[in-house]
């Protein structure tokens, strides 16, 4: 397809897909837009492009960090910090996101991550690196014997969001920061055998999945395919996070699909977190709106929520439904609860045939809508694999749009 001087084509899906779920998701850019030099008119049809198909892949790439760092950038030209801040994923050695990012010196805002031992990069003289497995997170992993035969899952799903403080989740994203969008570089991304990664989780579901790969779903989906009580839901509830939501879940361990934590009682207390304030606890919608296409996109890091906020049914809306949750609102603070509803709530829009695992090459870019995809790492790799990937996503300069009072009355 042909969008002014870009032409796009749709990103391979392979053929777990579910055609019909996938005729608007995603979309590789054939030609018609360099990333290192681009005009301002050529931007607007590549952002239009983004918030339209939620990720933009190119293909082929030799990409210095500053030019990532400019094309992401100017999704939201007033931002400058990476979305957990500068330099600040080395501080907090407490933090889930520790082990798994290294700030690249001349341009703070980009990460290296991967695995494997890497000398002389873009001023890091050494840099071991551990791709993130499901071993060290998962309360009960894939067993060794398994794994030697191919089997593997979900580390964790999640939007790339910092979720407290004053730094607003990236629009465009390259990792896991703030909400926006996020931008992904495959600098060497090792070949191997594919992957079978199982949900475990009573249903028998699984992915043939690439070795590696990153793995993308839909919010627009993930909303449309629920039953219309839970959609009700949904588009009248907000989440509450936790205060440093990533030292809370540091000692949690996740459940077998990643898509939230078990209720151990092991987060961290409050007493034991960083100095903390309950005003910069953020509290954001569980739906966000496309400030493009006016989609409505389930978003929420099922991993970090604390408490939800739900609002009574709109006037009338009573009147046509008997099965409403919460039909006169209220707030849920007991934490089993508000991860059981948050959990049906996603579990749906994570089934095999909604998941696009992206099989990664050598100069990959991938684009990601942060505010409209919910994404995850999955799979192994043995020490000697070396991978190297940069990651850029910048805290936005607001924070997102939830439904109108209009998408309310609709789904309600």
């Amino acid at each position: 397809m042909v969008n002014s001087a870009i032409c796009t084509k749709p990103l391979p899906a392979p053929p777990s897909v579910d055609a019909k779920l996938f005729k608007s998701f995603g979309v590789e850019v054939v030609s018609g837009f360099d990333p290192t030099d681009f005009t301002p008119e050529q931007f607007i049809e590549l952002e239009r492009l983004l918030y339209e198909h939620d990720v933009v892949l190119f293909r082929g790439l030799d990409l210095a960090p500053e030019h990532q760092y400019k094309l992401t950038k100017a999704f939201d030209p007033t931002c400058e910090s990476y979305g957990h801040g500068n330099n600040q994923t080395t501080k907090q050695a407490k933090s889930v996101l520790h082990p798994d990012l290294k700030t690249i010196p001349s341009v703070p805002q980009v990460q290296l991550i991967g695995n494997g031992i890497v000398h002389d990069h873009w001023g890091l003289a050494e840099a071991k690196l551990k791709h993130p497995h499901h071993r060290t997170f998962h309360k009960d992993p894939v067993s060794e014997e398994d794994e030697a035969a191919g089997a593997t899952r979900f580390y964790r799903w999640h939007i790339d969001a910092a979720l407290y403080g004053d730094l607003a989740p990236p629009k465009v994203d390259e990792g896991e920061g703030g909400p926006g969008v996020t931008s992904l570089y495959a600098v060497a991304a090792p070949a191997g055998p594919p992957q079978v990664c199982r949900y475990d989780d009573g249903t028998g579901d699984e992915l043939a999945v690439p070795l590696g790969t990153t793995a993308f779903v839909s919010g627009t989906t993930m909303l449309d395919v629920l039953p219309p009580a839970l959609r009700s839901l949904a588009v009248r509830s907000s989440v509450r996070y936790a205060p440093h939501p990533y030292v809370w879940m540091a000692r949690a361990h996740a459940l077998p699909t990643g898509l939230g934590l078990e209720d151990e009682g092991l987060e961290v207390l409050p007493e034991e977190l960083p100095p903390w304030d309950p005003r910069d606890q953020q509290t954001l919608p569980v739906c966000w709106r496309n400030p493009v296409t006016g989609r409505l996109h389930l978003q929420v890091h099922p991993c970090a929520i604390q408490a939800l906020v739900v609002k009574p049914l709109p006037p009338g809306a009573a009147s046509r439904t008997t099965d409403a949750l919460y039909p006169n609102g209220g707030e849920v603070t007991d934490l089993a609860e508000v991860r059981r509803l948050v959990y049906a709530l996603q579990r749906p829009g994570i089934a095999p045939g909604l998941v696009y695992p992206h099989a990664w090459s050598d100069g990959d870019l991938v684009l990601f809508h942060n505010r409209g995809v919910l994404h995850s790492v999955v799979g192994a790799f043995r020490p000697d694999q070396v991978r190297k990937f940069h990651q850029c996503n910048l805290a936005a300069s607001d924070l997102p749009a939830g439904p109108t009072p209009e998408d309310i009355a609709t789904y309600a």
